[in-house]
């Protein structure tokens, strides 16, 4: 036990900072710990100018509040490789075109909702409506998109015609890729959907991505990766990984669990049986609530650089 570090009983000061209360957690135990080591990770990953990183972000985040989280990141060059889902590109661009999202309970009659026309995201109420707008959205715009290549063009193209606050947006302003491998399960889906069967045409060539994204991961001298949640965003990026060296540093968020094999739960230390995670890699697994987990992170960060 003498090698042992002793564990820190924290105490919280009056005006703590965010960045003062999760270094003192490096020295806790359980997930307090684990976070506490991903921001000193992510910070190591910045700071190595050889670092590209992947970011995987699962889910629907965006209804619950954390779209200015992911602007941020990207705006502070915390991103380079932004993998995600077309649930959260949807819900983006239903902000950026002026709907919003409201708070509201699990415990809802979802019936009655069902009838009043608004749609749950478990505690989290959106109106049906908001479809309209992001129809009339396509509609009007869907011309300026046809001549891209892929999604991953496609969705630069939609960046350059979304409102400026959103992620969208923000990627096409700092040249962020974005890679969207499930796009058509998505609202944005639909709506390219929506144009084809009025005969319209586009490229969406997913083949195409896959390509660009694997080059990246080749090229790079080394590579990163943040999976907030796990999904098709997170073995998107581990695939790629799988044609390397293997990720230098590794971060993963998430409440999903290794034992039913699937991807979302693995940790990390199984992808170095797989080759996508170096053997000499620092990395570390958090069992959080991303809402949580997310927000402190990027305060944490902002304030080391």
């Amino acid at each position: 036990m003498n090698n042992l570090k002793p564990i820190n009983q924290i105490k919280i000061k009056k005006d703590q900072t965010v960045d003062s209360l999760i270094k003192e957690l490096g020295s806790c135990g359980f997930n307090a710990g684990k976070l506490s080591r991903a921001v000193d990770i992510y910070e190591d990953m910045i700071k190595d100018k050889d670092c590209k990183i992947f970011f995987g972000l699962a889910g629907a985040l965006v209804p619950a509040g954390m779209k200015n989280i992911i602007i941020d990141l990207i705006e502070n060059n915390f991103i380079d490789i932004f993998v995600t889902t077309g649930a959260n590109l949807t819900h983006d661009l239903i902000e950026a075109l002026g709907n919003k999202h409201y708070q509201g309970t699990e415990k809802a009659d979802d019936v009655k909702l069902n009838k009043k026309g608004i749609n749950r995201i478990y505690n989290v109420f959106m109106k049906n409506d908001v479809y309209k707008s992001l129809e009339d959205f396509f509609n009007k715009n869907f011309d300026n998109l046809k001549d891209t290549k892929n999604i991953r063009e496609f969705l630069f193209e939609l960046g350059k015609l979304t409102p400026k606050d959103s992620i969208l947006n923000t990627c096409y302003r700092k040249n962020i890729p974005i890679f969207c491998p499930a796009i058509s399960d998505s609202g944005i889906g639909l709506m390219v959907w929506n144009n084809l069967v009025k005969n319209k045409q586009i490229q969406t060539n997913a083949f195409d991505d896959l390509k660009e994204i694997l080059d990246l991961a080749w090229t790079c001298k080394k590579a990163g990766v943040v999976y907030i949640g796990g999904g098709t965003p997170k073995n998107y990026i581990q695939q790629a990984m799988q044609f390397t060296k293997g990720a230098y540093y590794g971060i993963q968020i998430t409440l999903d669990r290794e034992e039913t094999g699937g991807s979302s739960g693995a940790k990390l230390k199984e992808s170095i049986s797989w080759g996508k995670l170096n053997e000499k890699a620092k990395f570390t697994n958090v069992t959080c609530d991303a809402t949580i987990a997310l927000p402190l992170v990027l305060a944490s960060l902002k304030s080391r650089f």
